[in-house]
């Protein structure tokens, strides 16, 4: 029996999604209300820019960087946010933070040149519409791509190809249980008390908002008072430890975490940054020297464990990372090239870091 979205294949998808679109249609022809609107045909018609033409960003929209980013193939990222006027974030909870109706957020993918730019919105209480738009080859515009995304769009690397994702693709990573989520838009990732090792951070200007921006122009209610003392990090014994929990927390954490469905597979990277965030072992003991159901080839079964301290050969994470194998690579979706930086931190964090611990244990 299917118990979640996480059991069904990517043509049930599919299929879903054209059924939507059909019943829609119909719906509109009917005369009757659409749950749903269609997305602008152009980017230059969702109010991003002021002038497409010289790339001016609209005013009201506030760029940002997150201290941890997603990788993706070595894309270079800009991202900007767009609040209602007179509207708030909930900030009650600061983990999962609630926008308000009307949110707007882009973000844009350049390979050289831009490649694409998507578009999530808030377009009710409890719904978000996905949008991805590809830039023409003059960089005048971005047109609306299908809801089906466009496969190997534009080669990124020798015989790699980059792809646009579908609003399913989207969903996968965008869609919480009854909650929003914004991956790079928290109070952890835009914390003024940046993690100056982080891996892939782009470089804060002073058009960039963060944290503390948020609670002076009364964005956030409540206001996380707590925060102005302490900001939200990732609390740990080394910089290298920081580093690495704060990639695995960003990359891994919207999926492996204790609220969303894949709850079920016990294994959290995505923890609470209410007081301190956590050092390694206390906070990740359902991954440090936890048994691991994917078994690493060439290793007999019982010899892989999610993180085995000082051992990243027996580390089912590392492995997952270092492989494009589409049935065994971590993340499943948005990579098709190895993050070669991250296996390189995660194995030194591993053997050195943790394997010291476990030896003077």
């Amino acid at each position: 029996m299917i118990r979640d979205k996480t059991d069904l294949p990517g043509s049930a998808f599919l299929i879903a999604g054209k059924l939507l679109v059909c019943l829609l249609l119909t719906a509109s022809l009917r005369g009757e209300p659409s749950a749903t609107r269609m997305p602008p045909a152009h980017l230059s018609e969702t109010g991003l820019y002021s002038d497409i033409a010289t790339k001016a960003i609209a005013p009201a929209n506030l760029m940002f960087t997150p201290q941890y980013p997603l990788w993706s193939d070595g894309a270079a990222k800009r991202r900007w946010i767009f609040l209602p006027p007179g509207k708030e974030i909930d900030a009650s909870n600061a983990d999962n933070w609630v926008f308000p109706v009307g949110t707007k957020l882009w973000k844009e993918f350049s390979f050289g040149k831009r490649v694409e730019t998507r578009l999530l919105e808030k377009t009710a209480p409890s719904d978000w519409s996905y949008a991805t738009y590809a830039w023409n080859a003059d960089e005048s515009d971005a047109e609306l791509v299908s809801e089906r995304g466009a496969r190997n769009h534009v080669e990124i690397a020798p015989g790699v190809r980059h792809d646009i994702p579908g609003v399913n693709d989207c969903k996968a990573c965008h869609e919480g249980q009854g909650r929003d989520v914004v991956l790079g838009f928290n109070a952890l990732q835009l914390s003024p008390d940046r993690d100056p090792n982080a891996l892939h951070a782009e470089a804060t200007t002073a058009e960039m908002i963060d944290l503390g921006t948020l609670m002076e122009q009364g964005r956030l209610d409540p206001s996380p008072s707590q925060f102005i003392k302490n900001p939200p990090r990732i609390n740990t014994p080394s910089p290298r430890a920081r580093a690495a929990i704060g990639y695995l927390w960003a990359n891994c954490g919207g999926c492996h975490n204790a609220t969303d469905p894949l709850a079920s597979v016990g294994m959290v990277l995505r923890f609470p940054v209410e007081g301190e965030a956590g050092v390694e072992q206390s906070k990740l003991p359902t991954v440090i020297g936890h048994a691991s159901k994917f078994q690493i080839p060439g290793l007999a079964d019982g010899e892989s464990d999610r993180i085995c301290p000082g051992d990243p050969s027996r580390s089912s994470i590392v492995y997952r990372m270092g492989t494009r194998n589409p049935y065994q690579q971590m993340p499943p979706l948005g990579t098709k090239i190895v993050d070669q930086q991250a296996l390189d931190l995660l194995t030194a964090w591993i053997k050195e870091d943790l394997g010291h611990r476990s030896e003077v244990k």
